[in-house]
């Protein structure tokens, strides 16, 4: 069971790792993202720098390796350990054995934020997060989703939807234990990292906000 535990993390921060920003900003220009724009190798920079078709290819393709991180835990976890495994688990397992896909949450998110193969400068983690909570739980993900989309939306600061969505994780989560009864302090822990996680990496676009200097997104050239 611990080597499963130590193989899903490993996998999962390894495809994490995979940074598309960075590999269709090369592919494109031959210039690396981290040097265009805000220097975020992430969607949002991408739309910036590169267009708004680039950027919503890069969207997808990192709220895709949140998807393939927790569906890769599935497969592994729930089919290939054999029951009489499972059945002889003692508490602690049980208890990493039901967080094993936060686990793998967690881990793609810091895979996408410290690429191994990109000198651990990655971006900040918004759309692999997103993919993950969908996976966790599609309804949290979904209220998480509309809480964000909407401050962007009338806001237009992608910053502040990204930050509220983090700390909207947390919260939802930690209302869903209390009303359901069922608690998993390492999911917990897994949840308060990954929206932690969000809101931490988003410190520049914090102290930008606080004195008005943070950037809008918009698709007008002539505001852009």
């Amino acid at each position: 069971m611990y080597l499963v535990i130590i193989a899903v993390t490993v996998i999962s921060y390894l495809i994490g790792s995979i940074n598309f920003s960075i590999i269709l900003s090369k592919a494109i220009s031959g210039k690396d993202i981290r040097e265009s724009g805000s220097g975020n190798a992430g969607a949002t920079n991408m739309l910036r720098t590169h267009g708004k078709k680039m950027g919503v290819i890069t969207l997808l393709l990192d709220v895709l390796k949140g998807i393939v991180a927790i569906l890769l835990v599935g497969y592994i976890a729930y089919i290939k350990i054999p029951d009489d495994v499972f059945f002889n688990m003692n508490d602690l397992c049980t208890q990493l054995y039901f967080a094993l896909p936060y686990i793998a949450g967690v881990a793609v998110i810091l895979g996408h934020n410290f690429p191994l193969y990109f000198g651990f400068k990655g971006g900040k983690g918004v759309a692999t997060s997103l993919g993950v909570v969908l996976m966790l739980d599609w309804k949290v993900g979904l209220i998480v989703a509309v809480c964000a989309i909407a401050v962007m939306a009338i806001t237009r600061y992608v910053s502040l939807g990204s930050i509220l969505g983090g700390a909207a994780f947390i919260i939802v989560e930690i209302v869903k234990a209390a009303v359901t009864g069922e608690y998993n302090v390492i999911q917990l822990v897994c949840v308060i990292i990954i929206g932690g996680l969000l809101i931490a990496r988003h410190h520049a676009n914090i102290k930008r906000l606080l004195n008005g200097t943070e950037n809008k997104l918009s698709f007008s050239k002539k505001e852009k």
